[in-house]
């Protein structure tokens, strides 16, 4: 084993994508700095953090040093007295006693140590602790499956989600399908998902993404929104939130309806800490314009308003439920039986006609012959004429019968 593999595997492993710009927000360190600290661009560093790349030797281990959490503060060890072989034979392991319970100190005389037994009896052996960081069970602690797993996550977070997503879009049925399609692509990517740090924040993330695609204009079931809610108060509080841009939407949504901090809420909208801060304020403004009791409370008083008013818009509309969770995981294992199928089929189609192709496909050029045509106002051919009969018994005359003349000329030499 080289020396580079070797540190790359010293290295822990690095969080989240979300994770690692939380903690480097937590520390104030600005992309900047991280980039000049580890010796890259920043560029790199904001690659490294939305999850297209990551950091590999040296710049891996000085990057994890660098936004590794700070441990919390040990109280100092106190170090016991000296005990003799005698006292801590005849020792007994007790549970740790609860501070409220243990009376308070009392001067208690002094009394010579009793004698130990001659045969003290043996210590219990101590339980087996579950390994918590390897992942290891109790004996009791019953394993649960993905499926189950899959399960207790969508029937905790898909009713939420949904009311959520209609607040973002406006559409009851798109909400429905946007939640669905979501959880689809969770339990594609289940193993993914399983490990994240907010499973249900994946979800909604993905649930947001698919929602606010500019596709859906195109559908005409999806064009116009649904009928607002009836009361003035929530219609204005609809009507505000419908006309915010669809970032500023989403950023209010997160931080004053979820409940997500500002760098969370960032980091899900793939925005920095100070345009997302921007953008919350901007909104707010504009719903404020909407609602008069918001104009004049302070932030934190809008903030604790605008969550209840979004909360109690959410609870008091009806939207579709979705379907339960077994039905979504049969989905998504028939649309990916059905996207695996279709891929190899086309793959066959396509060796196929290859090999047509070159069965069939000629191995060398042949001009085209062109149809005859009748051409007009051409001369008549030139040149020679079928002789006659009288030419015929001419020429051969001429060539039967010596020519009487002159004898050539033959040069001689002397």
């Amino acid at each position: 084993m080289t020396r580079s593999t070797t540190d790359e595997a010293a290295v822990p492993p690095l969080p989240s994508p979300k994770e690692r710009r939380r903690l480097r927000e937590a520390k104030s360190l600005s992309e900047e700095e991280v980039a000049a600290a580890v010796g890259v661009t920043r560029a790199t560093v904001r690659s490294w953090e939305t999850g297209r790349t990551s950091p590999r030797g040296r710049k891996r281990a000085l990057y994890a040093k660098l936004i590794a959490p700070e441990p919390a503060v040990k109280p100092p060890v106190v170090k016991p007295p000296a005990v003799t072989p005698e006292a801590a034979a005849a020792a007994v392991v007790v549970p740790e006693a609860v501070p409220e319970a243990v009376p308070e100190a009392t001067d208690l005389p002094e009394t010579p140590p009793a004698a130990p037994p001659a045969d003290p009896p043996p210590a219990p052996a101590p339980a087996p602790i579950s390994d918590t960081r390897s992942g290891a069970e109790a004996p009791d602690e019953r394993r649960v499956s993905p499926a189950e797993a899959f399960d207790e996550l969508y029937a905790r977070t898909a009713p939420g989600l949904v009311r959520q997503t209609y607040l973002l879009t406006g559409r009851r049925a798109l909400a429905r399908e946007s939640v669905e399609r979501a959880f689809e692509l969770a339990w594609q990517r289940w193993p993914e998902v399983a490990v994240d740090r907010d499973p249900a924040g994946w979800v909604r993330a993905a649930a947001y993404e698919y929602a606010m695609s500019p596709w859906h204009r195109l559908r005409r079931t999806h064009r116009q929104p649904d009928a607002p809610p009836t009361e003035p108060g929530k219609r204005a509080l609809f009507d505000a939130l419908l006309d915010l841009p669809p970032a500023y939407r989403r950023t209010l949504l997160l931080y004053d309806g979820v409940g997500l901090d500002l760098p969370e809420t960032a980091a899900e909208t793939e925005a920095s800490t100070p345009a997302a801060a921007g953008r919350l304020m901007t909104a707010r403004a504009a719903v404020a314009e909407r609602l008069p009791e918001l104009a004049d409370a302070a932030p934190a008083e809008q903030s604790a308003l605008l969550h209840d008013r979004i909360g109690g818009l959410a609870r008091a509309e009806h939207v579709p439920v979705p379907r339960p969770a077994r039905a979504v995981r049969t989905g998504s294992e028939n649309k990916a039986r059905l996207w695996t199928r279709a891929a190899v089929a086309g793959v066959a189609l396509l060796i196929a006609v290859t090999g047509l192709t070159l069965h069939t496909a000629p191995t060398h050029y042949e001009p085209p012959i062109s149809p005859p045509e009748r051409v007009g106002g051409v001369p008549p051919r030139g040149g020679p004429q079928k002789l006659t009969a009288q030419d015929l018994k001419l020429q051969k005359s001429l060539s039967e019968q010596l020519a009487h003349g002159p004898e050539r000329l033959v040069p001689r030499l002397e």
